[in-house]
């Protein structure tokens, strides 16, 4: 187009000179047969055509700027040449090297104004209208944290999908000792592209915020907007904190998701997590897509204390009914099953309710890949004096992802891990107390009712709590566990019905 703009502006420009060329010769020329006249009539006749010709030159000069702006407005709007430019003065009479002048000029100005579409902080041009102020982006009207997580556009490394981008999710508050989390984090993190790490804050607590901040590019902060007071039951105000939690967890869940990440991993700021962390989640991805009877994956242990684990069993993995959390991995298509009916409290108590676990399974570590050391917290250290802190953390590598897993597959994992149960031999709860236990193989401890798995948890020392009748570790009613150095299953009869809900 621009081309074809030129040949048309130099055409109008060649004839206009032209027009004033002999309208400017018509004016001096003398008619044909006009005698001469005296010097006082030639005198006059001089001073009427200079002011004449004055006139002619303003009205000239206030053409050309008009004709100047029209070439710049045709540029600047890229529409087609008019058919007719500025009016001609008949009675012009500029010199005619002002006028070759005037259109050397002119082919100029116009490559100027082609340049200044490129250029808005050229010069004006012979009075022409400034450039035109670049047009300001519209402003972007989606919330903070969505823009923040916008720059995530890759869902798989290479548009590889056995290579996911599985975001660690942070969930902070007030805990500036968030650095020992993001410590770990970092530390084990095999890529960056691959794991981004995303810290959402609640409680806008201004130390904690400088601490992630801190971090720099290693780290993407976003924060839970809402900070209103939450209305809490009279029954319920020492658990307001519960609430808030579930409120943050709601947020940062479906702004993560509303992403489009296929899976995240979520991480409390109160957590070290063991050097093979992600290989460990990385690893049984897979299985987790794979059999729809998983919807979770976790690296703890809630009976991971030493004494209660085999420490030299770093590649055991287990079923397990109990929702475990505390670091765990989620797929968006459980996100998109929860969400409608997210809670208002209690969000992991809800969680193992039947109606939301639906007899699905997680896999769980015989050593945990998680450790917490959050004493001070909404739970008031609940049983971390008495049970958390001595949980032992896996300090070895194991490499999950050469290793074989489907043995953790549903159709597979039944049937092997019933057999070794059930034809493992029966011993008391006192035998195995006093030593007399015979044999080094897995023995058994039956169960019958809740006061005798109880009675045999306390006495163990292994977690003796219910959620949703399910006790904690359980696989089909079973609890694996070790005990000096022998591998034990407190387990029910082999005609196992199911869970009681009454016994929670």
């Amino acid at each position: 187009m621009r081309p074809r703009k030129t040949f048309l502006l130099v055409g109008v420009l060649i004839i206009w000179v032209l027009m004033t060329y002999l309208a400017f010769m018509r004016t001096v020329r003398e008619p044909d047969g006009v005698r001469r006249r005296g010097p006082a009539a030639n005198s006059r006749l001089v001073m009427e055509k200079v002011q004449s010709l004055e006139q002619d030159l303003k009205s000239f000069s206030d053409n050309r700027h008009n004709l100047y702006r029209e070439i710049i407005n045709i540029l600047r709007k890229e529409v087609s040449v008019p058919s007719s430019q500025a009016p001609l003065q008949p009675g012009s009479s500029e010199p005619i090297s002002m006028v070759k002048e005037t259109v050397q000029q002119s082919v100029d100005d116009y490559k100027q104004a082609v340049q200044r579409e490129d250029d808005p902080e050229a010069n004006d041009v012979l009075g022409a209208p400034a450039p035109l102020a670049p047009i300001p982006e519209a402003e972007d009207s989606r919330p903070e944290a969505e823009r923040v997580l916008s720059k995530f556009q890759q869902r798989y490394l290479n548009n590889d999908p056995a290579f996911p981008i599985i975001p660690v999710v942070v969930f902070a508050c007030n805990r500036i000792s968030v650095n020992k989390c993001l410590d770990d984090l970092i530390r084990y993190r095999p890529s960056a592209e691959q794991f981004p790490i995303i810290v959402s804050q609640d409680c806008d607590d201004e130390p904690t915020r400088n601490t992630i901040l801190s971090y720099r590019d290693e780290v993407t902060l976003i924060r839970q907007p809402d900070q209103s007071d939450i209305p809490v039951p009279p029954k319920e105000k020492k658990y307001k904190g519960y609430y808030k939690i579930a409120r943050h967890y709601g947020w940062a869940l479906r702004t993560v998701f509303g992403q489009g990440f296929d899976s995240v991993i979520l991480v409390e700021d109160d957590l070290s997590v063991a050097p093979d962390f992600y290989e460990y989640f990385l690893g049984t991805y897979p299985i987790l897509k794979r059999d729809k009877s998983l919807w979770c994956v976790s690296a703890w242990n809630d009976n991971g204390k030493d004494g209660l684990i085999d420490v030299n069993a770093h590649d055991l993995l287990y079923r397990s009914d109990f929702f475990p959390g505390l670091g765990w991995m989620m797929t968006k298509d459980l996100w998109d099953e929860l969400a409608p009916k997210w809670p208002k409290a209690f969000w992991d108590d809800w969680i193992r309710q039947p109606e939301q676990r639906k007899e699905r399974a997680c896999i769980r570590p015989e050593l945990p890949r998680t450790r917490t050391f959050g004493k001070v917290g909404v739970s008031n250290g609940l049983f971390f004096d008495k049970h958390l802190k001595y949980i032992k953390l896996s300090e070895e590598f194991v490499s999950f992802t050469k290793s074989n897993l489907t043995y953790l597959l549903k159709s597979v994992y039944d049937d092997a891990f019933l057999k070794v149960v059930y034809q493992s031999p029966v011993v008391t709860l006192d035998e195995l107390k006093r030593g007399m236990v015979m044999t080094r193989e897995p023995v058994r401890i039956v169960y019958h009712t809740k006061e005798q798995y109880k009675r045999a948890t306390k006495n163990l020392g292994l977690m003796d709590d219910f959620k949703s009748g399910v006790p904690r570790t359980a696989y089909r009613g079973i609890v694996s566990f070790f005990y000096s150095g022998q591998r034990v299953y407190l387990a029910p009869n082999a005609n196992w019905k199911g869970y009681d809900l009454t016994w929670s």
